[in-house]
């Protein structure tokens, strides 16, 4: 891991699956709240959140150098791959430089790092920024990681020998339709949640169903409450035509800063992608580009459709939670009004921010 990212880094992530070692990747029903307070008793801590390209990292990074005791903890199921760079818009060099960043760069991208994994190592980082004296300001857009951190989430077992099983069945003809008409004679609530083709979160639903003996369905609630948290919750939003504009403008970025050479070289990498890495946003398409299956401006399009979509989800994700307070992404003293909630009295200390 780079330098920058060292200062409360999870001592491994090893350390962190230890500490998981039942837990593994759910969807959105796999998952309770826990009892007890969040790891920062005192509400000092804070996350930023919103969709993607509203310019969460650009605000977080003004707003810790603006505090000085900020740390900045990347809540971004995909910045957690080594070499997923440019496609996943990790904080440039000029970004890093003199912040502490955390939870980026932390595994190979063949290996598989689940909601829990990132729960553990989340939630060891916090305790060393605590350790320090100073407070963390968490920012992303993967609604699911943030509610297992701040409303710390409980996850049911897995099985590993059952979920194999499961997954050589889905590897047949037709095999996730099948498991899916067998979870909805077992569990047809969590069946109908779920569309009949997603492989990953049927097989994780039956591993569930068939090795506890409890339907799927009834490992929540969770995600439906939003209890109370010390932590405050910033989200920014922006007109759907302007996030449009800005989606398309940080591809045409990516493109042009090497994000076909970034995919060329992944693709090389002898073990691949682990299933998780590989639903990033943009790698598939511009891999059927480099294939040959299409043009770049098809795949170009195909991840501005794709992005587009994804910002929606976001955008209505993080609305249901009535604990976020709303600014507009596009106002000129955006920094200012993020630290006047976080640190009422310092909004006048920086000017504005770019994208």
């Amino acid at each position: 891991m780079p330098e920058w990212a060292v200062p409360g880094r999870p001592r491994s992530v090893a350390t962190a699956r230890a500490a998981t070692s039942s837990a593994g990747e759910c969807g959105v029903e796999d998952q309770v709240s826990r009892p007890g307070p969040s790891t920062d008793p005192t509400g000092r801590h804070a996350a930023l959140v919103g969709p993607t390209a509203t310019g969460k990292t650009a605000v977080a990074v003004a707003v810790a150098r603006a505090l000085g005791d900020v740390e900045l903890v990347s809540v971004d199921a995909m910045a957690v791959y080594r070499g997923l760079d440019v496609g996943t818009a990790k904080p440039t060099g000029a970004q890093r430089a003199g912040v502490a960043w955390h939870l980026v760069d932390l595994v190979e991208p063949e290996e598989e790092f689940s909601v829990a994994d990132f729960q553990a190592a989340a939630e060891e980082a916090l305790q060393g920024i605590e350790a320090r004296g100073n407070r963390a300001l968490l920012v992303g857009g993967t609604g699911l990681y943030l509610r297992a951190v701040i409303d710390r989430l409980a996850f049911p077992p897995r099985f590993p020998e059952l979920a194999a099983e499961l997954e050589s069945e889905a590897d047949a003809p037709r095999g996730v339709e099948r498991l899916h008409g067998r979870l909805a004679e077992l569990d047809p609530v969590a069946a109908g949640r779920m569309e009949p083709t997603n492989r990953r979160r049927v097989v994780r639903a039956l591993e569930v169903t068939l090795g506890s003996g409890r339907a799927f369905s009834v490992s929540g609630p969770g995600l439906a409450e939003y209890p109370p948290t010390p932590f405050i919750l910033v989200g920014l939003m922006l007109a759907r035509d302007e996030l449009a504009r800005r989606i398309e403008a940080r591809l045409d970025a990516q493109l042009a800063a090497g994000f076909l050479e970034e995919t060329r070289a992944l693709a090389a990498r002898p073990d691949g992608l682990s299933r998780t890495a590989a639903q990033a946003l943009g790698y598939r398409e511009v891999l059927a580009h480099l294939s040959g299956a299409c043009t770049l401006e098809d795949a170009r399009e195909r991840i501005l459709r794709r992005t587009r979509t994804f910002a929606k989800r976001q955008e209505s994700w993080f609305r249901r939670d009535p604990r976020v307070q709303w600014l507009d992404a596009g106002r000129d003293d955006l920094v200012e009004a993020v630290l006047h909630l976080l640190d009422p009295g310092v909004g006048e200390r920086v000017g504005r921010v770019g994208d």
